[in-house]
């Protein structure tokens, strides 16, 4: 009995600590990862240069690995850059195929040209493949395999439920239908997993196209069954309810909404656009501002309480401001010196890592050391 009873006070401290560590682990707020994965996404639209669209995707792909957990949503990231080498192959076989809007000297080889109607006047088949073209198909290409790197990091980082959650009451069935649209990939990825799992264990090859065939039905199954779920347990939780405000506030709420969007909107293709436009930033604060007090309005008409609400502390903040900065230090860059972003194709040349806008870049690392660990799940 005396030696069982060491054995236990033994391991009272290292269990105690376990627990101690899984309480100080917390998920972040997903509003801060899909702030900072917006915030890389504008500056990979900002730049053609490989090296810097590299660095971003190496930014993203870093954070995933330190801070994503173990649901079935954090392994989608995988997909989102599978999905990406699919469009980045698919830009450069259409501009060796269908030919490129840039021209060049430098002809790579030549294919057979197809001869086309009149009334297919600047569209060919075939012909001569240069270096030029190939080169813009390919940053082209690559800038948006980086921008579906940067989604999938949100998607691999941010609980799509605790998504719905933290939205503003006037935006819960929009909300809905977005957040279905999220999961629907990581899923579509857990369940595919799962089912070459079982053919593997089955003793049956997971590959090929008659694999692929007796995996799809039983996939589809299960988003048929989910869906019913999900339909299910909102109607059971009174989903769509809403209470009894005067019209003139609906009417209000509605339109300062509508402008509020269109003024942001309008901001942000001045933003991103070529070029400086000094109205874009008080049109940008002024759609935010009409934008928050629309929504303020329609959250009176939704009926509906928070358990628990995610809280917004020190960490969150440094997780969207580093995608913010990230992003406004590239749209800052680009519209003083855009040929340090874009390296020109014609003639082709090396392209060379700016040294302020990597260090910009850089900044995309602060999640990885600023924020808590994300709980794991006791097996």
């Amino acid at each position: 009995m005396s030696v069982d009873r060491l054995r236990r006070t033994a391991a009272e401290p290292a269990n105690s600590g376990a627990v101690h560590s899984r309480s100080l682990s917390r998920q972040v707020h997903p509003g801060a990862w899909w702030l900072w994965s917006l915030g890389l996404a504008a500056a990979a639209s900002r730049t053609g240069n490989p090296l810097l669209l590299l660095l971003i995707l190496a930014v993203a792909g870093f954070v995933v690995a330190a801070r994503r957990g173990d649901a079935p949503w954090a392994r989608s990231y995988a997909a989102f850059l599978r999905l990406g080498l699919l469009v980045l192959a698919a830009r450069v076989v259409f501009a060796v195929v269908l030919g490129s809007p840039v021209g060049g000297t430098h002809v790579l080889f030549t294919l057979p040209q197809l001869p086309l109607p009149a009334w297919a006047q600047g569209v060919r088949l075939g012909g001569s493949v240069t270096l030029e073209g190939v080169l813009f198909a390919l940053y082209e290409g690559l800038r948006l395999a980086v921008l579906l790197a940067c989604v999938g990091a949100a998607n691999a980082l941010a609980s799509p439920s605790r998504l719905l959650r933290s939205l503003p009451g006037a935006l819960y069935e929009a909300g809905v239908a977005a957040v279905v649209a999220m999961t629907f990939a990581p899923n579509l990825v857990a369940d595919v997993r799962r089912l070459r799992a079982a053919r593997r264990l089955r003793g049956r090859t997971d590959r090929g196209v008659r694999a692929v065939l007796s995996v799809g039905l039983p996939v589809l199954e299960g988003a048929l069954e989910r869906s019913v779920a999900l339909a299910a347990a909102m109607d059971t939780r009174g989903f769509g309810r809403t209470a009894e405000v005067p019209r003139r506030l609906v009417r209000t709420g509605g339109a300062l909404t509508l402008a509020g969007l269109l003024g942001v909107c309008a901001a942000t293709y001045g933003l991103l656009t070529a070029g400086t436009h000094p109205w874009a930033l008080p049109v940008l604060a002024a759609g935010a501002a009409a934008l928050g007090a629309g929504l303020a309005l329609g959250s009176r008409r939704t009926v509906r309480t928070r358990y628990r609400p995610d809280p917004w502390a020190l960490p969150e903040w440094l997780t969207a401001l580093s995608g913010v900065l990230v992003g406004a230090a590239l749209i800052w860059y680009a519209g003083r010196w855009p040929e340090a972003l874009t390296p020109p194709v014609v003639p082709p040349a090396a392209p060379r890592l700016p040294l302020l806008p990597a260090l910009a870049v850089l900044i995309g690392l602060l999640p990885a050391f600023a924020t808590p660990e994300p709980p794991r799940s006791t097996r």
